[in-house]
């Protein structure tokens, strides 16, 4: 199998199941923690990424289809898009590349519209994300691109620390963690954010006014903390 990425959590390989290639996530055994909670907090977060990843899709939210899964070897066989990149890529590599401003604003905008209306979205349905970054984002160009990536469907991934719940600080914090991570990434846009958070505005038909009010508050504290050290 060919390993495609590999990090602190789990390790990715191109597989096959059913006759089909796929996407092979194996989380690797923490040995620092006892044995048996290791193996229920993987169990555990294998179950919630397949449910999220469900619950996107039913949502209208586009996800990874989910084709096995094997606890006991801890392994997820998914769909795999062979021909998508992250959106972290997309921002770095192939916007730098487009030499007309007017255009590549256009695509920006265009980008931070699909990622705001893709969790506004989730979180309308109490789906939390956990790990938002342009990193977990994938673009997978239609048939009719031409590999500049004009014309590409925003999927969602990477769902091991995710959950359900109602709490307006709960997603408060899930939009925290994508402005964060934003800054750190990609500096050089600094609007990147905003334009999210009014496509955000726009999709979630939940408890808005409430949610927001806990994203400035858990942003006022995360400030704070910046502040004090």
């Amino acid at each position: 199998m060919v390993v495609i990425k590999q990090g602190a959590e789990a390790k990715l390989t191109l597989g096959e199941f059913g006759g089909k290639q796929c996407l092979i996530k194996e989380r690797f055994v923490k040995h620092y923690r006892h044995p048996d909670l290791d193996a229920h907090l993987t169990k555990e977060r294998m179950r919630a990424e397949s449910k999220t990843s469900a619950r996107c899709q039913a949502a209208g939210v586009n996800a990874p289809q989910i084709l096995h899964m094997d606890l006991n070897e801890r392994k997820i066989y998914m769909e795999y898009f062979e021909k998508s990149i992250t959106a972290k890529d997309y921002i770095n590599n192939v916007l730098p590349k487009v030499s007309d401003s007017a255009e590549r604003e256009q695509r920006i905008n265009k980008l931070t519209g699909e990622i705001g209306t893709c969790i506004g979205k989730m979180h309308t349905n109490n789906l939390i994300h956990g790990d938002l970054t342009t990193s977990n984002i994938l673009l997978d160009p239609l048939e009719t691109d031409d590999s500049s990536f004009r014309d590409y469907k925003l999927i969602m991934i990477d769902f091991g620390l995710s959950s359900w719940s109602q709490s307006s600080e709960v997603k408060g914090v899930d939009l925290y963690v994508l402005e964060r991570s934003l800054l750190s990434t990609h500096s050089g846009i600094p609007n990147l954010f905003n334009s999210i958070l009014d496509a955000y505005k726009a999709a979630n038909t939940g408890n808005l006014t409430e949610i927001i009010a806990k994203f400035e508050e858990v942003r006022a504290r995360g400030r704070k903390r910046t502040m004090v050290g």
